[in-house]
């Protein structure tokens, strides 16, 4: 290759990356931005918002005051409250700090105006700081989760909602239904059950994991929704009989203190209707055969998850028949203070047989209203062959 005189190979890297600055110019300016791209000149639009809004608050907290100063019996003190209120909702917790301490010479500012301090006024001043001090301690502890304003919480509900949408069981097809009853010790939609599932084809066949992760309620939901979607992730990536020492490696290696899970893990062939089962450390499933009424306990053998290495997960295999139904339960449905688990294990084998009567479709929902610890998570999942 001949190079023209006057076009050294520099000039030509050089002409090259000028021809690329070019490019991104024309990209950041077609964005809205300046020739540094657009994005930074959304985030400087976003920070004169920012900055907007606080000087906005702040001006409003100072003509409540002056409205004071004019006519305190018109413009109560306690009208400081909607901008502190409502800085606590739109304002970054970064600003929160500067604008909490307005607020405080604000309401100072307004115990002076007033031509009488009476004991109704002192206790408006007293709540004001007392819900100075409460915006301040969340805005602290938002700052340390590292979530804005109402979008950490939104972001937050995603989050909750896209891994809770793990649990639900994927389209089956005609003969076959599932149900999944759930209920937290705390009534809320955070608990330390949860299901996991997934069909996969080349056999058509179905998935389920049914967790319990040690503790109740709000306090083992956080470990819940992490381990819901690494489970999920596993799930389906491994062969069914790596899935359980996957899983108890996963939970070793997060090191929590309070880090164990019980599980139960069942592969069902969609075509013929035979499973495999394997638990670890978790209540036995339950297998109610259509031909004779009977339940049958169908367990495999295993540790808990998260407390040995290497551990060993056995597995058992049987078959759904036409009418069959497989039951998988967390130990709050069977668990009870000075009780044997094998004496909750027939009752609530018994209270399904008996919400059988009224068919099979909500039985779940039913089981777990009626049986069960409502100071402890539960969940059922009905497995049903037709």
């Amino acid at each position: 290759m001949t190079i023209a005189s006057g076009d050294a190979p520099g000039d030509v890297r050089g002409a090259a990356a000028r021809s690329r600055g070019a490019r991104l110019a024309r990209w950041g300016r077609h964005l809205g931005g300046p020739t540094s791209g657009g994005l930074s000149g959304l985030r400087r639009r976003e920070e004169v918002r920012r900055v907007a809004r606080l000087v906005v608050l702040s001006l409003a907290a100072l003509a409540l005051v002056v409205g004071v100063g004019v006519n305190a019996s018109a413009v109560p003190m306690t009208t400081l409250m909607v901008p502190l209120l409502l800085g606590s909702l739109v304002l970054p917790p970064r600003q929160v700090p500067a604008f909490v301490a307005w607020m405080v010479l604000m309401v100072a500012a307004s115990l002076l105006l007033q031509p009488q301090v009476t004991v109704r006024i002192g206790g408006a001043v007293v709540i004001e700081l007392v819900m100075c001090g409460i915006v301040l301690a969340t805005a602290l502890r938002r700052a340390r989760l590292g979530v804005p304003h109402l979008s950490g919480d939104a972001m937050f509900v995603d989050l909750r909602d896209r891994l809770l949408n793990q649990g639900t069981v994927p389209p089956l097809p005609a003969g076959w239904s599932s149900e999944l009853a759930l209920r937290s010790a705390s009534g809320t939609r955070f608990a330390g059950d949860f299901l996991v599932a997934t069909r996969l084809a080349d056999p058509d066949r179905l998935e389920l994991v049914l967790v319990d992760v040690s503790g109740k309620g709000d306090q083992a939901g956080t470990r819940a929704l992490q381990l819901s979607g690494a489970f999920g992730g596993i799930l389906g990536s491994v062969p069914s009989c790596d899935f359980l020492p996957a899983a108890n490696a996963y939970l070793l290696r997060q090191q929590w203190s309070e880090g164990f899970a019980t599980a139960v893990h069942v592969r069902v062939d969609l075509d013929d209707g035979s499973f495999e089962l394997a638990t670890a450390g978790h209540p036995p499933a339950l297998l109610r055969v259509a031909g004779s009424g009977r339940w049958q306990p169908v367990t495999g053998d295993g540790p808990v998850l998260g407390l040995l290495e290497e551990a060993q997960f056995s597995s058992v295999r049987g078959r759904l028949a036409r009418g069959d139904s497989l039951v998988l339960y967390t130990d709050g449905m069977v668990e009870e203070p000075r009780r044997d688990i094998s004496l909750g294990v027939d009752a609530l084998t018994g209270a399904a047989e008996s919400l059988l009567r009224s068919g099979v479709p909500g039985v779940a929902g039913r089981l777990v209203e009626r049986v069960g610890t409502p100071g402890d998570d539960r969940a059922v999942v009905w497995l049903h062959r037709s």
